[in-house]
């Protein structure tokens, strides 16, 4: 071996053996030690409960919808339609506290032709009004009441529950169930032993069901029959996510 060999391979080894002393010279304390620890095995899994249950109310979006020459005109026409709804509501047997309005809207209507400027026709007012029905034997009558003294347009039904507590809390003891059931079923099939919940997160939950309905053209038009109107069934579910450990 030559002799600027030897040395190279003398300064690598000094170089080596510099560093950890360094290191201890800055930080004032020995080489910190790094222990690796194992994380404990966990099994993590969701489940979901649900309760169908029979809806006990009743949410109308209904609107009357005006147009005249003036903004003045349709405004006063409409605020005479629905000072007629109001009226046919209350002998309807709806009470106030369940009748809101939720929209209010004048706008100005023009006429659009090819190469010409827009031309004003006239203008339209909206008035949406939300009604809360609380017997469900009176939705279509209520509908048909609403539509013969002036409302023009209907957005939708929603069908929902007074109070959804109880409908909830069941679906949470199903899911519940549903998702030890599965804990145990992996559990044997992966021959460990399983442990205790290490955390436990809940989604869903209730929320009305909107359907579509429609106002007829003629609120009296099958013989006098009111508008048949189906609540069906609503379904209320509850979503859990849980972390299990598990050991060997």
């Amino acid at each position: 071996m030559t002799r600027t060999a030897r040395a190279l391979m003398l300064g690598t080894a000094l170089m080596t053996l510099a560093v950890p002393a360094v290191a201890s010279a800055q930080t004032g304390a020995s080489p910190m030690q790094v222990h690796a620890m194992a994380q404990q095995p966990a099994l993590n899994l969701s489940a979901y409960g649900e309760v169908k249950v029979a809806p006990d109310q009743a949410t109308i979006n209904f609107g009357v919808v005006t147009e005249a020459a003036t903004a003045q005109e349709a405004m006063t026409q409409n605020a005479q339609q629905m000072t007629r709804v109001v009226a046919a509501l209350r002998r309807a047997g709806i009470n106030e506290r369940d009748i809101q309005t939720s929209g209010l809207n004048l706008s100005a209507q023009y006429d659009y032709q090819q190469n010409q400027p827009p031309k004003l026709r006239g203008y339209q007012a909206q008035n949406r009004v939300t009604v809360v029905i609380n017997d469900l034997t009176k939705v279509g009558a209520t509908a048909d009441a609403v539509v013969t003294a002036g409302v023009n347009q209907i957005d939708g039904i929603a069908f929902g529950l007074k109070d959804a507590k109880a409908a909830e809390d069941q679906a949470r003891q199903l899911a519940v169930r549903a998702l030890q059931d599965k804990a145990r079923l992996y559990a044997q099939a992966l021959g460990v032993q399983l442990g205790g919940v290490r955390s436990l997160t809940e989604g869903g939950g209730y929320a009305p069901e909107p359907r579509p309905m429609y106002a007829r053209a003629m609120a009296m038009d099958s013989g006098g029959a009111s508008t048949p109107v189906s609540a069906g069934e609503l379904t209320v579910r509850i979503d859990i996510s849980g972390t299990y450990d598990i050991g060997r």
